[in-house]
C-alpha cells in the first residue's frame, strides 16, 4: 500500500484529501484480528480496556507492511494520532505515538475526521458542561477557561446545554464501567484533536467553507473550455518583464542595500543580540536627535525609506516648512492615520481633513487636480478607510519626483549629513562580553514608545492648532 504525504512546516505530514480513503483503509487493516496489530486487554485505573495495543506494535506493523524505515513509520503513526484515528490512554494531551510500551486505542469510526462534522461550540460546551458534572468542578485550566468564554458567547441556550449534558451523564450511568470508560476515553480523544491545549500542534485546522469540493473533478463543458481559452489569452497578452532586466533589478537592489543588511555587513558598533550591548538600538531609536550616517544614507535610496522613517520624516518636515509646502506631507500623513485607525474615528477624520486640505479657503489647502479633487470630495459624503487614495497616490507622487530630489540637494540634507554619528566598532573582551550579560537591560516596551509618540504628536497638533491670545495674556499677567 502507498500513501503519499505532504510535508507540513517542517516537521509533520499531512495526507492528501485524496488519500483519505487508504488511510481508512490501513487503520482498518491495522485492526484486523489475523494480521492487524496485536491488541490485549489492559487495566486502565482498575478498570479493564479492551483491545488495547503498545505504540512500539503500531510501529513495527506499518514496518513490516508499508516497507519503510523505523523513522518514518514512527511519522505515519504520529500523523494518525494527530489525526484521531488512534489515540492515547495514558498521556492523552500528547498527539504523538512513542516507540515505546505506551498504550493506545483505535478510535471508533464515528469520531473519524473523515465524516466531515465539524466541531461545533454548543457540543463541545456540552461535552464540557458534562464532565463538570462528572468531576464536579474539576476541570483542567484550560477547559476552564473554555467553559467560561463559552458560558459568556452561549448565554442565550445555556440552559438548553445543561439539560442535555445532564440528560448525556444520566444515559451514560447506565452503562457498565467498561463501556462507560472507553467511550470517555473516545470523547475526550476527539476534543483533545478538535479543540487542543494551548501549545499543541493541531492537525484539524477549519478554514473557510468552500462551496465546491477542490478534489472533484470538473465537466469539461462548452464553459469550461471556454474559461481555459479566455484564461491563455490573458496570459499571453500580459507584459512581461525579460530576465535580464529582473536580474539587472535584484543586482542594483543587492549592492544598494549589501552594507545596510545584518547579514551581508557587521552592525556598528556592534550586534546587540551578540555583545549584549544596547548601543546599537539607542542610537537608533524612532525619533533620536542625531542619527548615525548609515541611517542619513539610507534616507537617500528612495522617497518611501524617508517617509518610512519617523527621524527622516522630521527632518523631511523642516524642509518642506521652509519651502512653504508642508500641508502635502500633514495630508499623507492624515490619510495613513484615517487608512490604519481606529473604524469608530473615520467618519470625525474625514471631516477634520475636508476641512483642513479640501475645502474652498482651507488653512491647508493642497493642490490637486480638478477630476481627482471632484473625486474626493464626492467619496466624503461617505467616508470609508481608503476613500482618500487616489488624492494621496496624487500627493505622493507629487512630492517623490519633484520634492524628494530637491530635499536631497538642500542644506537641510547636507547639513544632517554632516552631524550624524558615525559608530566606532566596539572590541569587547570576553571578560567584558560574561559583565555586559550580566549587566542585561531590557529593552523599551512597545507600549511606552506609542504613549511617547502620542504625547509628541499632541504636543505638535497643539503648537500648530490657533493661539488663545486671551488664555495667553491671562497666563502672562498670573506669572506677573
Amino acid at each position: 500500500m502507498t500513501i503519499k504525504f505532504i510535508r507540513d512546516h517542517g516537521q509533520h505530514y499531512r495526507p492528501r484529501m485524496a488519500c483519505l480513503t487508504k488511510v481508512e483503509a490501513m487503520v482498518l487493516q491495522m485492526q484486523d484480528s489475523k494480521s492487524g496489530v496485536k491488541s490485549s486487554e489492559q487495566k486502565l485505573n482498575i478498570t479493564s480496556i479492551p483491545h488495547v495495543v503498545a505504540g512500539q506494535d503500531i510501529i513495527t506493523w506499518i514496518v513490516n507492511h508499508m516497507k519503510v524505515d523505523a523513522q518514518e513509520a514512527r511519522a505515519i503513526g504520529t500523523m494518525l494520532v494527530a489525526y484521531g484515528f488512534i489515540y492515547p490512554l495514558q498521556d492523552h494531551k500528547k498527539l504523538i505515538l512513542k516507540p515505546d510500551g505506551s498504550l493506545y486505542r483505535f478510535q471508533t469510526p464515528y469520531f473519524w475526521p473523515v465524516q466531515k462534522w465539524k466541531a461545533d461550540d454548543t457540543d463541545y460546551a456540552i461535552y464540557l458542561a458534562k464532565r463538570n458534572i462528572r468531576k464536579k468542578g474539576t476541570l483542567d485550566v484550560y477547559e476552564q477557561e473554555y467553559y467560561k468564554n463559552l458560558h459568556k458567547w452561549l448565554n442565550h441556550k445555556w440552559d438548553f446545554i445543561v439539560m442535555q449534558a445532564k440528560e448525556q451523564y444520566r444515559a451514560g450511568k447506565e452503562r457498565n464501567k467498561a463501556d462507560r470508560v472507553v467511550f470517555d476515553c473516545q470523547e475526550r480523544a476527539y476534543w483533545i484533536v478538535h479543540r487542543p491545549p494551548p501549545r499543541t500542534h493541531s492537525a484539524m485546522d477549519y478554514g473557510v467553507d468552500r462551496l465546491i469540493d477542490p478534489n472533484a473533478e470538473e465537466d469539461k463543458t462548452f464553459d469550461y473550455y471556454r474559461r481555459i481559452i479566455i484564461f491563455t489569452q490573458q496570459a499571453i497578452m500580459r507584459p512581461k518583464v525579460k530576465s535580464t532586466v529582473s536580474l539587472g533589478a535584484i543586482l542594483k537592489h543587492m549592492t544598494t542595500y549589501k552594507d545596510h543588511d545584518p547579514f551581508l555587513a557587521p552592525c556598528l558598533p556592534s550586534n546587540p543580540w551578540q555583545t549584549d550591548d544596547s548601543t546599537y538600538w539607542d542610537l537608533n531609536m524612532r525619533n533620536v536627535e542625531i542619527p548615525t550616517k548609515m541611517r542619513v544614507e539610507r534616507w537617500s535610496f528612495s522617497f518611501f525609506e524617508l517617509l518610512n522613517d519617523p527621524r527622516g520624516r522630521t527632518d523631511f518636515k523642516v524642509f518642506l516648512k521652509k519651502e512653504f509646502s508642508g500641508e502635502n506631507l500633514a495630508f499623507w500623513e492624515a490619510a495613513e492615520e484615517m487608512k490604519w485607525g481606529t473604524a469608530s474615528s473615520i467618519s470625525e477624520k474625514a471631516e477634520t481633513i475636508f476641512k483642513t486640505f479640501l475645502a474652498p479657503g482651507a488653512p491647508r489647502w493642497i493642490n490637486i487636480d480638478g477630476r481627482t479633487m471632484g473625486l474626493t470630495v464626492k467619496g466624503l459624503e461617505h467616508p470609508h478607510r481608503y476613500v482618500l487614495d487616489a488624492a494621496q497616490t496624487h500627493i505622493f507622487m507629487l512630492m517623490k519626483k519633484d520634492t524628494f530630489y530637491r530635499y536631497l540637494k538642500s542644506p537641510v540634507y547636507k547639513d544632517i549629513q554632516k552631524k550624524a554619528l558615525s559608530p566606532a566598532a566596539h572590541n569587547f573582551t570576553p571578560s567584558q562580553l560574561e559583565q555586559n550579560a550580566r549587566n542585561r537591560k531590557p529593552g523599551i516596551h512597545p507600549i511606552i514608545t506609542w504613549q511617547q509618540e502620542e504625547e509628541e504628536r499632541a504636543k505638535a497638533a497643539a503648537a500648530a492648532g490657533p493661539i488663545d491670545i486671551k488664555k495667553l495674556m491671562a497666563s502672562k499677567l498670573d506669572r506677573k
